[in-house]
């Protein structure tokens, strides 16, 4: 079984660091991403399983900068055979993914519930999807302190947030129990909505 050390998660991260900030940005996509693999496979620093993590969060970053940016080279999906940006997954399987389960859940409020449904078919990357998440999947509720039109507590959210597209089971996978921020407003109003 192959795992990451933290060590090896901050040296990678270190280098990648160091590898952006030395290339000019205003380069071609693709090209761009390609130069910057480069870099870390001639970094004489790092071992190589720090390498092969540094590329691997490399093609992460870039398969969200196709899909945000629209741009770069399309593929054809293997599973709903549309074109897609993304290498490591497919944005349109995870859309139409989302939309299933668009009758499974509810904020109880439609303007909520039309804003994160848009959010969804706006996806870019499997783990910065916004959901609902039902009161019943948090535990350890505890408060913090009160800021500006919101009190603020923390949570542990069962199951979290998404994290990796399985293109096998064709589904999203979830992160695991990981603890998050809350705000409880006092009000939820269209000006609230048009902000978010």
């Amino acid at each position: 079984m192959n795992t990451t050390t933290s060590s090896e998660v901050i040296n990678a991260n270190a280098a990648i660091q160091r590898t952006t900030a030395s290339l000019n940005r205003n380069i071609d996509l693709e090209k761009y991403y390609e130069l910057c693999k480069q870099e870390i496979d001639k970094d004489g620093v790092l071992t190589s399983g720090e390498k092969s993590l540094a590329i691997k969060l490399i093609n992460i970053f870039y398969d969200y900068d196709k899909v945000s940016y629209n741009k770069g080279t399309k593929r054809v999906c293997e599973n709903c055979n549309e074109e897609c940006l993304a290498t490591s997954y497919c944005e349109i399987c995870i859309r139409n993914y989302l939309k299933k389960s668009f009758s499974e859940w509810s904020s109880g409020n439609e303007e909520i519930d039309d804003l994160i449904r848009k959010c969804q078919m706006n996806s870019v990357a499997p783990d910065r999807i916004i959901e609902w998440i039902p009161y019943n999947n948090l535990r350890n509720i505890k408060y913090k302190t009160k800021g500006g039109f919101s009190e603020i507590y923390t949570a542990d959210w069962i199951g979290g947030s998404y994290d990796k597209w399985d293109s096998e089971k064709r589904e999203l996978i979830r992160l695991g129990n990981h603890e998050i921020i809350l705000k409880n407003f006092k009000s939820v109003n269209r000006n609230w909505i048009e902000e978010v």
